[in-house]
């Protein structure tokens, strides 16, 4: 029974040979060779200069925010307070090195 509906289901996934043209025959396309939208040279238009600044503007800024904003993380919190707490009982961060 289990080998019968794997039969099935490979059979059903196989791709066919014939290929479906639809009636129609060969695909008819135009080769391309004109154009994009019938424009020989490209014209700017008014809002395009405006919208690439403020797009580009746009990204610069927050790029730039985001590299100086500051570090809000419960990690950097916890070790400062760590840091602070151990300096208050007196006890040395820095590690000495022995020979």
């Amino acid at each position: 029974m289990l080998a019968r509906a794997f039969a099935r289901s490979s059979r059903l996934t196989r791709p066919t040979l014939m290929r479906r043209g639809g009636g129609h025959g060969t695909p008819q396309w135009n080769e391309p060779g004109g154009y994009l939208f019938s424009e020989k040279t490209r014209v700017k238009e008014d809002w395009e200069s405006i919208y690439y600044w403020g797009m580009g503007g746009g990204f610069a800024l927050m790029a730039a925010a985001l590299y100086y904003k500051p570090d809000t993380s419960v990690v950097t919190w916890a070790k400062k307070e760590a840091e602070k707490t151990l300096k208050e009982k007196g006890v040395k961060l820095d590690f000495e090195k022995t020979a």
